[in-house]
């Protein structure tokens, strides 16, 4: 079982940064437009954010085989859809049925461990398989794309989730045991759609606002569908017997403070990796492969600096630890609004290193700062909020800086193709296609002695949109430091590692351990192991580690030390039994 929860992370996490590296080509290959490929990732993410939290409380309601299988089979489908793609729209579907199956994988995976190893201490081990699995996907991801994008079609990259999928669920058949129901506990529908509605139209409107207008007919309908069933959702979770956000989460000033961090930062960093993706094909003309290594840095420095952090974190306040980090990756993002053209590798790694530290630091802080600042009947579902609010800004992350980075370019590329010398017909032919089509289109059309010149232009123009988008990235990320430094003053003891659940205990699968699921262009994938480790070492993928564990294991112990005897459901608050944990 713990190979098939391994194998389900790694599915699971395999089409983030392989979609991340190919936007270009994708872009090209598609005729789309940024807009489009704001889509392309915010597809995967915007069923992650919106049905994580349920997906682990269906697993107990119908048992987590099934939750687990269907996981695979939607991984499957969202590949095999990608896979044979011939329009953007089509692309579409198959993230976002990909995204579904990564919802439901998340939480179950991490509950298949603590049913085969109850004790939290023998468990933290395999949780650093899974989190080792996930950060693998993460890092051979961009690497295996860049290999296929250069001898075979770029639709190639979605192909490896396919067949592990397929096998996964033929074994998981033969070999997973079927279950029961492990609660009583009702699925929360209106919360669930009124949530999913919110963060759909609120996407929808930042992207198509961008795109066209903010006042354009669909973009204001779409903004107010998003407030209004926003304003639903706060109704229905405060009067709801079951809700799946328990609002008296944000009484806690230190809940509050490190979910608008972690959404704030998601938000500013997940749109600077989608814009640094379209940098590194657009502007550097890199392929795939050069590209891949670029992206990979950041993950790689983050996975040690997050194993180096957990020490540390026992000593110091997670205010302190969150702070530093946050700004040292704003500094990051502020050094490379000195981009240009041809920015040599060596320039843009140590920037890339400088963003990794900042968020190994950061990161592995933030949930379990969460987490233990309620009290422990409560730990399961602050994690999965925190999960919630996480995807909610990686989500947000290519909606808005997407918006920034094509209104800023399309309003400087006339300046910039003065400056070349095109003006008149060719300069007029040049913006109206980039107005229609993106920055992209303009390599597709056929400007003869003048092509030089204009993409040199385009080029000036993307700079000028990326400066922009890493200055708000920076900026996003100074308020989050911000937040921090003002909301998290009182240090709330160790961080709560929620476990997974075994039989009579505490489930992940009801949002303790829910993993979140990566958002966005090749950034960092989000996921925290302090969500269902117990160890305070084992690695966690893409910028979190476990940090300082104190287990809620499967015996239903408590996370903190001096917590009460009993112990709690992780989401519904039912008290079933345990002691206190390590």
């Amino acid at each position: 079982m713990i190979a098939l929860a391994c194998a389900g992370v790694f599915v699971a996490y395999l089409p983030v940064t392989t979609v991340a590296v190919s936007l270009p080509v994708i872009q090209r290959a598609l005729g789309a437009t940024t807009a489009d490929l704001s889509w392309v990732s915010d597809a995967y993410v915007l069923p992650v954010a919106a049905l994580i939290l349920t997906a682990g409380v269906f697993g107990n309601v119908h048992g987590r085989k099934k939750v687990y299988q269907v996981g695979l089979a939607l991984s499957a489908a969202g590949a095999a859809v990608s896979l044979s793609t011939q329009s953007i729209g089509m692309l579409w579907a198959g993230q976002a049925l990909a995204g579904a199956g990564a919802a439901a994988l998340l939480p179950v995976t991490l509950a298949l461990i603590s049913q085969v190893v109850p004790d939290h201490r023998e468990r933290g081990k395999y949780i650093g398989w899974w989190t080792t699995c996930m950060m693998a996907a993460m890092v051979v991801g961009p690497l295996i794309a860049g290999v296929i994008v250069e001898h075979a079609s770029w639709r190639w990259v979605f192909l490896l989730p396919l067949p592990v999928s397929l096998v996964t669920m033929a074994v998981a058949a033969r070999l997973l045991p079927g279950d029961r129901a492990t609660s009583r506990r009702k699925l929360d529908w209106p919360g669930q759609v009124t949530a999913a509605v919110a963060m759909t139209a609120l996407v929808y409107g930042v992207i198509e606002g961008g795109a066209d207008s903010f006042t354009a007919p669909r973009t204001v309908v779409a903004l107010v569908v998003a407030v209004v069933s926003g304003s639903l959702f706060v109704v229905v979770e405060r009067r709801g017997e079951s809700p799946m956000l328990d609002l008296s989460l944000f009484r806690s000033p230190a809940f509050t403070g490190s979910t608008l961090v972690v959404m704030i930062g998601f938000l500013g960093l997940i749109g600077f990796f989608f814009v640094l993706s379209l940098y590194l094909g657009m502007v550097q003309q890199l392929d795939t492969w050069q590209s891949a290594v670029r992206l990979v840095l950041v993950n790689v420095v983050s996975m040690i600096m997050g194993m180096v952090i957990g020490p540390v974190m026992r000593r110091v306040s997670p205010r302190v630890i969150i702070t530093a980090g946050m700004l040292i990756s704003a500094a990051a993002l502020l050094s490379l609004t000195t981009l240009g053209v041809t920015t040599s590798f060596g320039s843009l790694a140590w920037r890339l290193a400088l963003l990794g530290l900042g968020l190994g630091i950061a990161f592995p802080c933030i949930t379990s700062t969460a987490v233990s600042a309620v009290p422990g009947r409560q730990a399961g579902m602050a994690a999965a909020g925190n999960n919630a609010f996480r995807q909610l800004g990686g989500a947000l992350g290519p909606a808005v800086l997407g918006t920034l980075l094509a209104t800023k370019a399309a309003d400087t590329l006339p300046g910039h193709l003065a400056e070349a010398g095109l003006s008149g017909g060719t300069a007029q032919s040049i913006t109206d296609a980039v107005g229609a089509g993106g920055l992209g289109a303009v390599a597709g059309m056929e400007l003869g002695a003048d092509t030089g010149r204009a993409m040199g232009a385009v080029s000036e123009a993307f700079l000028e949109g990326l400066r922009l988008c890493l200055t708000v990235s920076a900026v996003l990320l100074v308020l989050a430091a911000l937040a921090a430094a003002l909301l998290l003053r009182r240090r709330t003891g160790p961080s709560v590692t929620v476990g997974a659940g075994g039989p009579g205990g505490t489930s992940a699968t009801e949002g303790a351990g829910s993993a979140s699921a990566p958002a966005g262009a090749g950034g960092p994938g989000g996921t925290s192991a302090t969500e269902g480790a117990g160890s305070a070492s084992a690695p966690a993928g893409a910028g979190e580690t476990s940090g300082i564990a104190v287990a809620v294991g499967a015996d239903g112990t408590p996370g903190r030390p001096a917590e009460r005897p009993e112990a709690a459901d992780a989401s519904s608050g039912r008290n079933t039994g345990g002691s206190p944990g390590r």
